[in-house]
């Protein structure tokens, strides 16, 4: 073969994109060896005869090419008479940093309304927070007794947060849009009595602190708790079963310690705020239970993860853990990526592995490993504009994006506060990737700090 021959490798062009427009024909092509992503990029926009050029990301075999496609198969050990499949995708925008907005405390847990108007974050100081896009704090909710853990929108005029305090609280929250619109079933007589910003209701049920909140569709929401189990309550109070706070303290037969016995009398201070009792406790894990989440396609059905290294499976009608799944480690965060049929979990062993949650796959456990933070994954969420695109935060300080095509980080986000030091307060907590306003984070360093991700693919 003459040295000429040797300066080219033969590839085959195919994409997963939805759009036809962006297809080429899957023909075998011969490549110069020392192309990378700017010259396979031009290849790609010369066979689709684009006007303004579009510039796209390759995969081999699951890997990015960051490299020439020499480096590739030297690295490989493949030679230039190998043919190698190569995918190309849309190159999404670096996460550039736009803005922070400073907490009192470390930021716990974030979430943005369905408009993408305000933010709510619960935060280690026992309060929830809504700010509006600015950095203004437009209301604080106070009630928790010890920090939050996750804050979730529920509608545009209720919000739902849980701590280390082991209850839920359903909170009732201003939308000067809502006046003129009826409200909510639950919404008439005493209610209106209540102020915006206060309690609706504490819901109790867990013994030990409530980590990860997810809401449905249908009015319902999980609680993942470290007491081992999984919350199923409403989202409309009247639904569930009143709860007699002195019913635990004026029982003999209680082995209650006065500590505790101290603790309830405390919270029992404000009597007049409603109590409720789960429509169900999900019970199968055998240790703490980090996330749960309802399945996005099917609101009778649940997910969670758990310290005992497994992924559960829960019908939610029946109540009953329908598949369990076990992996090598403790799994801490859960994000659902409807369109290809997996389950994300961040996990104790640094890295994210991808599942599939069908009970009737026979498939292996892991589909694959997602590989590159250097601590615990402890929050997880998905791009709003592309189905392979997931956010992950982690105590290593950093948040990285992925496309779950390849094993490894696309782009990695730090804390920008300089007052940040490695290692001591740079810990992330919390990530959430919003339409119409980014990737947002918080944790340890006391910021919400935004990163763009939307628009991510306009040139």
């Amino acid at each position: 073969m003459s040295t000429e021959d040797k300066s080219q490798v033969k590839i085959i062009l195919f994409t997963r994109e939805k759009d036809e427009s962006l297809h080429v024909q899957d023909t075998p092509m011969y490549a110069p060896i020392s192309l990378k992503r700017y010259g396979l990029s031009e290849i790609v926009n010369h066979l689709l005869e684009s006007e303004k050029p579009i510039p796209f990301d390759f995969l081999i075999d699951g890997e990015l090419l960051r490299t020439s496609l020499q480096d590739y198969l030297i690295k490989k050990g493949l030679s230039s008479e190998a043919s190698l499949n190569v995918e190309y995708t849309r190159a999404i925008l670096p996460p550039s940093y736009l803005s922070s907005f400073n907490n009192e405390d470390w930021v716990s847990s974030l979430d943005v309304d369905n408009e993408s108007k305000y933010i709510v974050s619960g935060s280690y100081d026992g309060v929830v927070r809504t700010w509006d896009m600015s950095g203004k704090i437009q209301k604080q909710y106070s009630g928790h007794s010890g920090p939050i853990r996750a804050v979730k929108v529920i509608s545009s005029t209720r919000l739902v947060s849980s701590g280390n305090d082991r209850t839920l609280r359903l909170w009732k929250t201003k939308n000067d849009d809502l006046k003129s619109i009826p409200q909510d079933v639950d919404d008439e007589d005493d209610e209106a009595n209540i102020e915006d910003g206060k309690t609706l209701a504490i819901l109790e049920g867990h013994k030990a602190p409530v980590v990860s909140i997810d809401v449905s569709d249908n009015s319902r929401i999980l609680s993942a708790s470290y007491d081992n189990s999984i919350g199923f309550w409403s989202t409309i109070y009247k639904e569930m079963n009143v709860v007699d706070p002195m019913e635990e303290l004026n029982n003999s037969n209680n082995k209650i310690s006065t500590a505790a016995k101290k603790r309830r009398r405390l919270t029992l201070k404000d009597g007049t705020i409603r109590r409720r009792a789960p429509l169900a406790l999900l019970e199968s894990h055998n240790a703490p239970v980090e996330a749960t989440a309802f399945d996005l396609n099917d609101n009778t059905v649940g997910y969670s993860v758990s310290q005992d290294h497994t992924i559960k499976t829960w019908d939610l009608v029946t109540s009953r853990c329908v598949d369990t799944k076990t992996t090598s480690y403790s799994l801490l965060s859960l994000a659902q990526m409807p369109t290809l049929n997996l389950l994300a979990c961040g996990s104790s062993a640094r890295h994210i592995t991808l599942h599939d949650p069908r009970v009737d796959s026979n498939s292996k456990i892991t589909q694959q490993q997602l590989i590159g933070h250097k601590n615990f994954v402890v929050t997880l969420d998905t791009c709003p504009e592309n189905e392979y695109i997931l956010s992950s935060g982690s105590h290593d300080g950093t948040v990285k994006v992925w496309d779950v095509r390849s094993s490894t980080a696309m782009y990695t986000i730090t804390r920008e506060d300089p007052a940040v030091e490695k290692g001591v307060n740079d810990k992330v907590f919390a990530v959430n990737w919003a339409d119409k306003v980014g990737i947002i984070s918080g944790g340890q360093d006391k910021k919400i700090q935004f990163n763009k991700g939307d628009n991510i693919f306009k040139n």
